[in-house]
């Protein structure tokens, strides 16, 4: 499935599209994210939406606690295609992310990377955004090239806009660019999806969505995977997701009882 061109592809644009590739784990995940809303972990954010448009949920970091998703981490092929992507030796597991836009909601997802947000350094890295509803108007958006840009965007809250970290490092971080506003400077990938497709980005991927005006919910679990170069990057503040007593210190390789070896190549 994991084609010469699609990996071409993807280290070009940062992100590929690949359809119908998870069509046997729909009602798995749809399980999965139904208890997710009626039992929300300690990271569980209700975003802010104005009163009487919608709701949108996150949270992330529940798979060793949630079946569905520990059965889609470890059974389905997700593993394997994360690494033959990312062109390395493993797949290792970082963190699961569901999203829930329900219908009515214009609240658009922010623009930004995950990288500046991670404790993880490493070029070998990629997320799968993973709908279970047909997502036509509330699709992701991501702009192609922007995982090479030579310095990251600078992080922000999503309830506010406030920087995610301390300013002292400003000079780290670009500001938050609108690709909108300058359509020809940046090319947006944007696809109708259905169902069992997946959208595969790199953590440095510029990326949002847009909000959900349609009559039907639009709920997506991302799973987030490292390859073998990935190392421990200390942040200036509180990373996201945390993982709070981790113990790790720059250079490390990540633990492997916490960012598990999902899948890995015959003879590494």
């Amino acid at each position: 499935m994991i084609t010469d061109e699609l990996i071409r592809a993807y280290d070009r644009d940062g992100a590929i599209l690949l359809r119908g590739v998870f069509d046997d784990w729909i009602e798995t995940i749809e399980a999965g994210i139904a208890r997710n809303l009626e039992d929300p972990g300690p990271y569980a954010s209700e975003n802010a939406v104005k009163d009487g448009e919608g709701r949108f949920f996150d949270d992330y970091c529940n798979w060793t606690r949630i079946p569905e998703f520990e059965m889609m981490v470890r059974e389905s092929c997700a593993g394997e295609i994360a690494a033959r992507v990312m062109g390395s030796g493993t797949a290792r597991f970082f963190h699961d992310h569901v999203l829930v836009k329900e219908s009515g909601t214009f609240m658009a997802t922010p623009w930004h990377q995950d990288a500046p947000y991670y404790f993880v350094d490493s070029a070998q890295t990629v997320s799968m955004w993973i709908p279970v509803d047909a997502v036509y108007s509330a699709s992701l958006r991501l702009i192609a090239g922007s995982h090479r840009w030579k310095r990251m965007v600078r992080p922000v809250s999503w309830a506010d806009d406030s920087d995610f970290y301390d300013q002292g490092n400003a000079g780290d971080w670009i500001p938050v660019p609108n690709p909108d506003v300058s359509p020809e400077d940046m090319r947006v990938l944007e696809w109708r999806m259905e169902p069992g497709d997946a959208v595969l980005f790199h953590f440095r991927t510029l990326h949002g969505a847009r909000g959900n005006p349609g009559s039907q919910r639009r709920r997506v679990l991302s799973l987030r995977w490292f390859g073998d170069d990935a190392r421990f990057v200390s942040r200036p503040g509180r990373t996201s997701p945390p993982f709070p007593g981790h113990g790790m210190t720059d250079g490390e390789q990540l633990r492997e009882d916490w960012f598990p070896v999902i899948w890995r190549a015959e003879n590494t």
